[in-house]
């Protein structure tokens, strides 16, 4: 868990230079402590890309078993990012958005069979910013769970700027999932981990 407040000159970011490179490195989950904390909601929001998440989803379904939470699984997508500059048919746009929701029915219907005693919401947006839509998304829970992409550059790992940006600008505490879970949610082992029973 790392606290949110640098100590740099900007107020809207607050995650310091320690804490973005101790989540950009963490090979386990990480809590960046965000909000006041002063209200609750009774919502752990997780955000789904596609079926690659349903690791991190399954994080945030255990997360509001244990605080008695609703889940709301959000699905953003940004329909310039899907088809760049080129001007589409409608029949393309609407092939893309059903693409879209394929991918969060997928993950959603799984977490509710896994999950039967928890109630599970699903919801997919269009935005022209996917990390503006879950930051403000995020001042109606009491957590947002993600699946936090990472790469490597020369200074060392760096995480996704979607990411980057909700560990800036989130209204709530940000769990985050290293992503490398494959598409039916299995995390692979590490050499040498541990075997639970």
């Amino acid at each position: 868990m790392v606290g949110n407040r640098g100590l740099g000159g900007f107020n809207s970011l607050l995650l310091g230079s320690v804490g973005l490179k101790v989540a950009a490195g963490a090979q386990t989950p990480v809590v960046v402590v965000r909000g006041t904390g002063d209200a609750t909601t009774g919502v752990v929001l997780a955000a789904v890309r596609d079926e690659h998440d349903l690791y991190s989803v399954r994080h945030a379904a255990r997360e509001a078993r244990i605080r008695k939470c609703e889940l709301r699984l959000l699905h953003v997508w940004n329909i310039l990012e899907s088809v760049g500059s080129v001007v589409t048919m409608l029949d393309d746009v609407e092939e893309i958005a059903g693409e879209q929701i394929r991918h969060l029915n997928a993950v959603t219907d799984r977490i509710r069979d896994e999950f039967p005693d928890l109630t599970v919401e699903a919801d997919a947006e269009k935005s022209v910013s996917v990390s503006g839509a879950l930051v403000e998304a995020s001042h109606h829970a009491d957590l947002l769970v993600m699946g936090g992409r990472r790469s490597h550059d020369a200074m060392g790992p760096t995480l996704g700027w979607h990411t980057h940006s909700l560990l800036h600008h989130a209204h709530c505490p940000v769990l985050l999932i290293p992503r490398t879970a494959d598409r039916n949610g299995n995390h692979p082992r590490r050499p040498g981990a541990a075997v639970g029973g």
